[in-house]
């Protein structure tokens, strides 16, 4: 009984941390969002103020939605993160339940390899993927980027599923096979409704720094048809002056989306990081 008190105990205090982080990281959204609507002298007055009367503004709206092709940057970013998770999520976890189910030689070397992902950053491939990407064509196309993020993706969420998929029943597994379910239905059909949120979690670490990246879309992908928004918003930012009242306002319309997807998957990431917190 005293064990299951400190166990509940723990799981509280994790909520309880979470939600504190969330509070503390929603803080610069907030100032964001604030300053967007207010005058370029109120923003370097009273950050922190709230708009009145006399400091509201909409005129970093304005000059967003007038100069260059903002829905046009919104669709790319949106093409391209809805994009790279899908294919995250997909190959991550059909290598993660070969690596877990299936035992043969070298599993374990090829789990280290994958994991070698995580450590080296993508970009000091930068060279050799624009050469591949010119090679093939690629050069200012969305797949680019979407290919590029799907190779970076990857090793965290083979990292993180296998380790989930290992604590999947091999008693329904084996009741499936023996049902007649082929390898493919047991993975759709048993496997993954029991590990969506470790797919939640997987998604919101890779979400985020795939919708603020600017290095591959500056790299790859920079001409007028291909910008995401975090390249087009950079119009914005200039050498000797920057339009602030722009900035934030195109900052506050790019925050939204990551926002309402995050609150998509909050559940199930607070379920995916507490797993196995009460057993």
């Amino acid at each position: 009984m005293q064990r299951v008190k400190h166990n509940w105990l723990n799981l509280g205090l994790m909520h309880l941390a979470l939600i504190a982080y969330t509070i503390i990281a929603l803080f610069p959204v907030v100032v964001i969002l604030i300053n967007s609507f207010k005058t370029r002298k109120a923003i370097f007055r009273e950050p922190l103020a709230l708009p009145t009367s006399e400091t509201f503004s909409l005129v970093g709206y304005e000059t967003v939605l007038k100069q260059g092709d903002y829905f046009l940057y919104f669709q790319n970013s949106l093409i391209v993160t809805l994009g790279s998770l899908f294919f995250i999520l997909l190959f991550g976890a059909m290598a993660a339940f070969a690596l877990s189910e299936y035992r043969f030689r070298g599993n374990t070397l090829m789990g280290l390899y994958l994991a070698l992902g995580i450590m080296i950053p993508i970009r000091l491939g930068t060279v050799a993927i624009l050469e591949f990407m010119v090679a093939t064509g690629l050069v200012n196309t969305l797949w680019a980027l979407i290919l590029v993020y799907t190779a970076s993706g990857l090793p965290i969420a083979v990292f993180i599923l296998s380790e989930f998929m290992r604590q999947v029943s091999a008693d329904l597994k084996d009741a499936g096979r023996i049902d007649g379910l082929s390898e493919y239905r047991i993975f759709f059909r048993l496997v993954l409704p029991l590990v969506r949120p470790a797919l939640a979690t997987v998604a919101v670490f890779n979400m985020i720094p795939i919708w603020n990246d600017l290095w591959f879309p500056l790299v790859l992908a920079n001409s007028e048809e291909t910008k995401t928004l975090t390249l087009g918003s950079q119009v914005f930012i200039g050498q000797f002056v920057t339009d602030w009242n722009a900035v934030l306002s195109g900052l506050s319309m790019a925050i939204l989306p990551v926002v309402i997807l995050y609150v998509i998957f909050s559940k199930q990431l607070i379920r995916g990081i507490t797993s196995g917190a009460v057993k």
